[in-house]
């Protein structure tokens, strides 16, 4: 931990000392919100989202916010290590295109509804039909399951210090969640106009208590959601497999990491059961497995958690942006980027300054975040791009 601000209600613990003001003024309307337990804690990749920053985690007592667990209910990482230890450039060219041929991007989805079996379970003791929009999007999300998404996801090829070939991917609930959590927020808003409760519009940050039955059925559907973009992924890990067994045969693969890094849990910390919200921040319990990636023309991390009580046994979820989208693409030089990919023989996934948006420049340097997170996390695997599919 780099500072500590106690200018709030409660004390803001930050992991980056140089947050920009945007980012550090919602930290600080979550400090200053009712309901908050302890103290805010922001991970060194955060930067600014809707209502709570991305990268930021916040344990509440008796309320939920969604929109601390944010838009993509359930996104984050899965890993798998497999036994190869190189993979010829066109080999590699091969996979992508055969992975690009099974996994749709961006706003494609299957043409056909996926088997059902790939679809999660209602939470215990409830049924489809308990969970409004989950079961409104139901026959949606078996064309969406197995599919990347656009923005920021991406499947990539890397390759760890000892050579091995690893296969990363990072996705989310698709439009399922966005749903679940555009609803819930616009119920949370209501309650909170309805009841006189003192939040201010403009901090976005409308709860809902855990036992009222609005906030019930939202923690019901975001537990859904979460199921959900890990079955995403973990349908699009067995695609990609399928097609490394067809080139790359014989080949095999260590067990699946796949952690999610937003959603909120009830968790013990600081004497009390609490409701931690992780919004782009992974849980970094003592041994537990995370993956912590970079952009597509830096290195990744498979790390283990320390469960650190004062980040709320959290980490970061990423590198962090360090230009917005649209900044990216105006700032940003093509040609730099696409040179600084190639230099490094990453068959990559820029073409066109649209694509700046997720170029390795609009990142923060993943080797700093790392370095400032070491009572956090213990790095045990240190993996470099080698092909990279962008959603």
């Amino acid at each position: 931990m780099e500072k500590t601000i106690t200018t709030e209600k409660k004390p803001i613990k930050l992991w980056l000392s140089d947050i920009d003001i945007d980012t550090l003024q919602q930290a600080k309307n979550l400090a200053n919100l009712p309901g908050l337990h302890d103290h805010v804690a922001i991970m060194p990749d955060a930067h600014v989202g809707y209502g709570m920053p991305i990268g930021g985690v916040a344990a509440t007592e008796g309320i939920v916010i969604p929109n601390a667990v944010g838009v993509d209910i359930g996104c984050g990482m899965c890993a798998i290590q497999t036994s190869l230890q190189q993979v010829e450039k066109k080999t590699l060219k091969n996979i992508l295109a055969g992975v690009k041929a099974l996994v749709p991007r961006g706003f494609k989805h299957h043409t056909r509804a996926q088997d059902p079996k790939y679809m999660p379970k209602p939470p215990q003791g409830m049924t489809l039909k308990e969970l409004p929009i989950v079961s409104r999007e139901f026959a949606s999300g078996r064309c969406q399951v197995g599919t990347l998404g656009g923005g920021n996801h991406f499947i990539e090829i890397q390759q760890d210090e000892e050579e091995f070939i690893w296969i990363m991917i990072h996705s989310g609930s698709r439009n399922m969640g966005y749903k679940v959590a555009n609803h819930y927020n616009k119920v949370a808003g209501d309650f909170n106009a309805k009841h006189g409760m003192a939040i201010p519009p403009g901090w976005q940050l409308s709860y809902l208590p855990i036992d009222s039955k609005q906030g019930k059925l939202y923690l019901a559907e975001m537990k859904y959601c979460v199921e959900f973009a890990r079955a995403n992924r973990a349908l699009m890990m067995d695609r990609v497999i399928d097609v490394f067994q067809q080139y790359c045969s014989p080949v095999s693969f260590s067990e699946i990491i796949n952690v999610a890094h937003n959603y909120a849990a009830e968790e013990y910390h600081f004497g009390k059961v609490v409701m931690v919200h992780r919004k782009g921040a992974t849980r970094a319990g003592k041994g537990e497995t995370g993956i912590i990636p970079g952009s597509q023309g830096t290195t990744s991390y498979i790390v283990k958690g320390k469960g650190n009580p004062d980040s709320f046994a959290s980490c970061s979820h990423g590198a962090g942006r360090r230009l917005g989208r649209k900044q990216a693409q105006k700032t940003l030089d093509l040609h730099q980027e696409i040179e600084m990919l190639e230099k490094q023989n990453i068959i990559h996934a820029i073409r066109s300054r649209r694509d700046l948006e997720e170029a390795a420049g609009a990142y923060k340097d993943i080797e700093e975040v790392i370095s400032r997170q070491k009572d956090l996390i213990t790095p045990i695997t240190r993996l470099k791009p080698l092909a990279v599919i962008k959603g």
